[in-house]
């Protein structure tokens, strides 16, 4: 394709397609007519370029000149109370029960580390010894010790707040970081298990082990179910980086991408629960049987939503990630 001869036969359409879109007052239906098809031949006009003859000056121009067009063709989309409901019913379950396959097994793997490290640090006083004194140990594990005053150390509602804002960062870091390779979110999942381990330990050599499990499970499964989907998903995203399948790599790392930072959003409100959970019913008056059941009650429902009503969305299609009209336009090009 001579370059020249087709920026002379069509600078016309272009230049007309920006005068439309500059024009500060109401077009006609005739000049809206106008826009849509010059909109549609410039874009077309763009491909071509791209695939056969691409100059940058060129292109950046009339890339820019689509995108307006494009926006001015499909106009602004405001956020209504139907995309939340969509959401909630639809895309963040969808993107949950997609990911089961990474999370569910990162979730048994952690539960594992976890319980051999706290098995190993019961076990071991000399271990023990490295985590802190003896006189220091003894607080931490005593009836009225450091391990159960932290959850009644702050008001509920602050020390919940706390909680969620912690937590919730957790999770977005294992979302985001995962796009370098995963690494980072196995530092993070290693972390919050030598944490859990720890406690496990220390406790359970204390001979407190049923104080421990009454204190961690009410808000500890569905806190930590929370952080096992987030880093699953954020294992597969980094494994989309490495095999991105059938679809090109930008463009699975772009899907997988939306449907993270959805998943962010969805995984905030999850453990928005769970810091409630922490902070109002961990340290209550309750009994530790009724204090567990709300905990495992939390997590049923959970599990509940995410593979009955995201099961039923990702047979119905949907992927978690946005609605197709709102994902940026692809540009056919040639082979």
């Amino acid at each position: 394709m001579d370059l020249d001869v087709f920026v002379t036969a069509h600078r016309a359409e272009w230049d007309r397609l920006d005068a439309l879109l500059r024009r500060q007052r109401r077009l006609t239906g005739t000049e809206v007519d106008e826009l849509v098809a010059l909109y549609q031949r410039t874009a077309t006009h763009l491909s071509l370029i791209q695939s056969s003859a691409p100059d940058p000056q060129l292109t950046g121009r009339l890339s820019q000149l689509v995108a307006r067009a494009r926006s001015a063709v499909t106009g602004t989309r405001r956020a209504s109370w139907r995309d939340v409901t969509r959401f909630l019913t639809h895309g963040f379950p969808a993107a949950v029960y997609r990911s089961r396959h990474w999370w569910v097994p990162t979730a048994l793997l952690s539960t594992v580390v976890a319980a051999l490290l706290g098995w190993w640090i019961g076990a071991h006083p000399d271990v023990q010894a490295t985590i802190a004194a003896p006189d220091e140990l003894r607080e931490l594990t005593r009836p009225g010790g450091q391990y159960e005053t932290y959850y009644s150390s702050h008001p509920a509602a602050s020390f919940a707040a706390q909680v969620w804002t912690n937590n919730a960062q957790a999770a977005a870091m294992c979302l985001v970081l995962g796009i370098f390779l995963g690494l980072p979110v196995l530092w993070i999942l290693f972390q919050n298990m030598l944490n859990l381990g720890v406690g496990f330990g220390l406790m359970s050599s204390a001979g407190r082990l049923d104080t421990f499990l009454g204190l961690i499970l009410p808000h500890g499964l569905l806190e930590l179910t929370a952080v096992f989907v987030a880093a699953g998903t954020g294992l597969r995203l980094g494994w989309t980086v490495i095999d991105p399948g059938p679809r090109s790599r930008r463009s699975a790392l772009a899907e997988e991408g939306r449907a993270a930072v959805g998943m962010a959003i969805g995984l905030a409100l999850v453990l928005f629960i769970s810091g409630a959970i922490e902070g109002f019913v961990t340290p209550s008056g309750l009994p530790t049987w009724a204090r567990i059941g709300i905990g495992i009650l939390a997590e049923l429902a959970f599990l509940a939503y995410v593979y009955v009503l995201g099961g039923r969305a990702v047979r119905a299609g949907d992927t978690g990630d946005v609605e197709e009209a709102e994902r940026s336009a692809a540009v056919p090009t040639a082979a």
